[in-house]
């Protein structure tokens, strides 16, 4: 039996990539994942996550990491379609990836962003290629409940961590997590929006943009 985990990592932030991250398995490895630790990435120190997810690479049947930039999810949103169906088709993305050329049945285990997992489910097999042989579970929170889940998760966060360093290398400047909570993140974009607003590493729709810029620029833009 083959199992397929999905989850996300960076849905969130105001700066940089959010990632889907892709686990293919035999059930019996399962156990092996038990054995490394594997668990949801949040429950993990960085050291940790990169150390298994070479492990995980070297034992699985296949990974894969579809990066959404910043950008991608701009001209998405600019055609008013919503972060979970944004979401939806990077899964599908990674989903068609790992089913290439695979006849066995397989079960897709989803972690899924909203608390309506069938309606989000339908959206993603509305992205998929291939939908004989294929079973579902689609759960919010499956990160924390199938380890195969949190070996994507693994995969998805390591890659988006990859992604933010190379982003801090490309301006030459540290802006933190990204995540609108980070200190160093707000004051970043108090100080530098507007100097780096054409590297297009903002998520331009969120309204962090708008509420951390109006106290410096005194002017009111709703973006969104």
């Amino acid at each position: 039996m083959v199992i397929i985990g999905i989850d996300d990592a960076g849905r969130g932030p105001v700066i940089g990539p959010m990632v889907l991250g892709g686990v293919m398995i035999e059930k019996i490895t399962e156990e092996k994942l038990k054995e490394l630790g594997v668990k949801d990435s949040k429950m993990l120190y960085p050291k940790q996550r990169t150390k298994m997810k070479k492990v995980i690479e070297e034992i699985s049947k296949g990974s894969k990491a579809v990066i959404m930039t910043a950008k991608e999810i701009n001209d998405y949103m600019d055609k008013n379609i919503n972060l979970n169906t944004i979401e939806a088709i990077a899964a599908a993305q990674v989903i068609n990836y790992l089913l290439k050329e695979k006849e066995e049945e397989v079960t897709i285990i989803l972690d899924c962003p909203s608390v309506n997992t069938k309606a989000w489910l339908e959206r993603v097999k509305e992205f998929m290629i291939r939908k004989e042989n294929v079973k579902f579970i689609c759960e919010h929170k499956a990160d924390q409940n199938y380890v195969v889940v949190g070996a994507a998760s693994i995969i998805a966060k390591v890659t988006r961590d990859e992604e933010i360093k190379k982003l801090r290398e490309k301006i030459g400047k540290d802006f933190g997590s990204g995540y609108p909570n980070d200190p160093k993140t707000k004051e970043f974009l108090k100080e530098h929006y507007k100097e780096y607003q054409e590297e297009e590493i903002f998520r331009k729709h969120w309204s962090t943009i708008t509420r951390l810029t109006e106290e410096k620029t005194g002017i009111q833009k709703k973006l969104y």
